[in-house]
Order: structure tokens, then sequence, then C-alpha cells
């Protein structure tokens, strides 16, 4: 797939991420990752593979604000608000992604409830 900007690559890879499928979660997520959710909970890559595997429905979101900020080379910080569909709550989120061997990563996640 081809993407004009980083921006919208790293956008593309979020929504992946947020689809829950296992098999494309387990590749983009990297083997070290780290998440605090918007329920103040911590999860690892497994917590998450494992949550994706149980889960039935995909949870939708609408997401608004989107930006990244080179912090390194290949190391990118994406900040953006979500809309979750079936409670209609909102939050601020921020996820650090790295690329390796040629592909991106997300190393870091972290989702703030807000109104």
């Amino acid at each position: 797939m081809e993407f004009s900007s980083l921006e919208e690559h790293i956008l593309y890879l979020e929504k992946c991420v947020m689809q829950y499928d296992v098999e494309r979660m387990n590749d983009l997520l990297a083997d070290d990752f780290y998440e605090i959710g918007s329920s103040g909970n911590t999860y690892t890559k497994q917590d998450q593979l494992d949550a994706a595997a149980s889960t039935q429905t995909p949870i939708k979101y609408t997401v608004t604000d989107f930006k990244i900020k080179e912090l390194a080379p290949d190391v990118v910080m994406a900040t953006y608000r979500t809309l979750r569909h079936h409670d209609m709550k909102y939050a601020l989120r921020c996820s650090i992604w790295k690329k390796n061997s040629n592909k991106w990563q997300m190393l870091f996640h972290q989702g703030t409830p807000t109104t």
C-alpha cells in the first residue's frame, strides 16, 4: 500500500490495531509493547492479543485531530482523539511507533478519558 505521507501511514496502522485482528496486531505490536489503557489498567502485547482473540465484535472508533511528531530517526509519536461508538466515550490517545527491520511497530500506547 502506498501512502502520501508518514502521517497517513501511521494513521492507517493505528486503525489496523483498532480492528482487533490477532494476526495483524501480533505483527504491529512490538514484543515489549506496553499500554496504559483509558480504564487505568496496564497491558502487555500478550494481554492485547488475548483480548483480541476473545472479542466477538471489534470496537468501532472515530479518530480526529491526528498528528505525528518525529522523536528520533525511525521513531514517531502519534497523538489523537477517539470516540468509542458503543458507549460514546471520548479519549485522548498517544502511541509511540518505531521502525524495526523496515516495518513500523507500536512500542507504547496510552488512552486518557476525556469529555
